[in-house]
């Protein structure tokens, strides 16, 4: 029996919102076209394009694709976070294995916020106030996993530069950025509804 990923489970609801899809001509021009509006359209469009065959010309399905990436990215960034506490030393540096403590816990918080968003997504019902309070939901969540994301880069404002503090700050960035941009596709699924 095979096993389908999470972010393929993400397609198989909603088809029945593919009629709020218009504009270009294919898949890629629509996500192309989508990624405009967010804050890292390049980064918004290289982490979409490979999905284009699933999401086709649906917003629901290009936003859900996105909060599973978010997700996807955000239990990475946690699991590193997790694998560097377990060995900081705090007596060397008790600043920086603090921050490092800390970014794993609201890291942690952050995949759970993203996890009730994809879980929402795939269970979307209904239309009009009925689908935008659902979808209101996720907008809350993944606002706060990106604030939760923030917080993690400004715990290490105290630390001394160096390469653990550039390499765990630089890589919650890459994670926030792809949560903001799922943030801002789903906005924009919910301006359609």
């Amino acid at each position: 029996m095979r096993i389908l990923p999470p972010i393929f489970l993400l397609f198989t609801a909603l088809s029945s919102y593919t009629s709020l899809a218009a504009g270009p001509a294919n898949a890629t021009d629509f996500i192309r076209t989508n990624c405009q509006t967010t804050l890292y359209p390049q980064l918004c469009y290289h982490s979409l394009a490979g999905y284009a065959n699933a999401v086709q010309q649906d917003p629901a399905r290009l936003a859900r694709v996105a909060v599973g990436i978010s997700l996807s990215r955000a239990k990475s960034a946690t699991l590193y976070v997790a694998n560097l506490s377990r060995q900081a030393d705090y007596a060397a540096d008790p600043r920086g294995a603090s921050a490092l403590h800390d970014c794993f816990t609201v890291l942690g918080d952050a995949v759970d916020q993203i996890r009730g968003s994809v879980k929402q997504m795939r269970r979307l019902t209904g239309a009009g106030e009925e689908l935008r309070f659902q979808l209101s939901n996720v907008q809350t969540w993944m606002s706060a996993a990106l604030t939760n994301e923030d917080t993690c880069v400004d715990g290490f404002e105290d630390v001394e530069d160096g390469a653990l503090k550039s390499d765990v700050c630089d890589r919650t960035l890459k994670v926030k950025e792809v949560t903001s941009n799922a943030l801002a596709l789903v906005n924009s699924f919910v301006a359609k509804v």
